[in-house]
């Protein structure tokens, strides 16, 4: 993996809420990198940033509201943050594309499944009608849809929940993007179809070289799809690593936690849960953000929020347990 190119690099990304309760800061500093070829799972409680920072990416935070303050979105070698709108157009769809949690809602009932595929490849190229619509029932067959002459005929009422799923991953990758977003893809999908969606991107990405960013909650999707994960709380990362590395040894007491709300199997005493709540991102503390939820905390989790630590094979964490400070300053 390390000999892959960085197809993408965010450097402290800031993405704010400005309304009438002040400034939310929803995305607070957010940095990171993904190569060609790799998935990266982002997780977290709701609320902790992870969709407004897919967003982000693409440039389509909810105006007047939201705007990207600061930072930094390296796509192939080009800032996204300073492109105009209509070169961000051209880049959507192209470059990076994003799959959204729900089909029911992402596709257009009133028009075919051909007329929606069809639009997005000719967003991009320039083909004639004929060529666009085979390049749709090429679209179909490469994310595995039976039939897909006849399925181009059919509105989207006309379909299971994971075929739809299927042609809005079609869509995605129908003009071969070099990242695409995943944003709980398989969230209203049954166990059966998530297995197959989630080997069937693990396919396409083997195939085309595909970089994913998987956003989930689901620990069991993140084992089986990613290679790195980044945790989210509170509109920052505060653990990244591989995956193998944050499951053997998490180093932030928020991903321990997360990790500990799991249900096994063998476990008959009492599920864990976290105590508390996240803070609201329109009146967030000084220090450490989990802090008031953490039973690990101290004073100095309290006055100023810990600096990001590399530990072995890049495994970053932001929490003062991993710095000198901690061993001298009052328990």
């Amino acid at each position: 993996m390390a000999d892959r190119d960085v197809v993408l690099e965010v450097n402290d990304l800031h993405t704010y809420f400005f309304n009438r309760r002040g400034v939310t800061k929803a995305v607070d500093g957010v940095s990171f990198s993904i190569r060609e070829g790799e998935t990266l799972g982002i997780v977290g409680e709701s609320g902790c940033g992870k969709t407004m920072t897919a967003l982000s990416l693409l440039r389509l935070v909810p105006k007047p509201a939201a705007r990207i303050v600061s930072g930094e979105i390296i796509l192939d070698g080009e800032d996204l943050v300073q492109m105009s709108n209509s070169e961000m157009r051209d880049v959507r769809g192209r470059k990076i594309s994003m799959i959204l949690q729900d089909p029911q809602t992402s596709l257009n009932p009133v028009f075919t499944i051909g007329n929606q595929l069809t639009e997005a490849l000719g967003a991009h190229g320039r083909s004639g009608r004929r060529e666009t619509w085979d390049k749709a029932v090429q679209a179909l067959r490469n994310v595995r849809v039976a039939a897909p002459e006849r399925r181009l005929e059919d509105y989207p009422h006309q379909m299971s929940g994971g075929m739809k799923q299927r042609v809005i991953g079609a869509i995605a990758v129908s003009a071969s993007p070099k990242v695409i977003i995943a944003d709980e893809p398989t969230t209203a999908l049954d166990v059966t179809i998530q297995l197959q969606y989630l080997r069937l991107l693990k396919e396409i990405q083997a195939e085309t070289g595909l970089a994913i960013i998987f956003i989930t909650h689901d620990f069991g999707i993140v084992a089986r799809m990613c290679d790195r994960v980044a945790v989210m709380y509170a509109g920052r990362i505060v653990e990244q690593a591989d995956v193998r590395d944050l499951f053997n040894k998490p180093l932030h007491p928020y991903t321990q936690a997360l990790m500990d709300s799991v249900p096994k199997m063998d476990r008959t005493d009492r599920l864990f849960a976290i105590d508390g709540q996240p803070p609201p991102l329109w009146d967030l503390p000084e220090g450490c953000r989990f802090a008031p939820r953490c039973g690990q905390a101290r004073d100095i989790c309290l006055t100023g929020y810990p600096a990001v630590t590399n530990h072995e094979n890049n495994h970053l964490a932001a929490c003062w347990m991993h710095h000198p400070e901690w061993n001298t300053g009052p328990e």
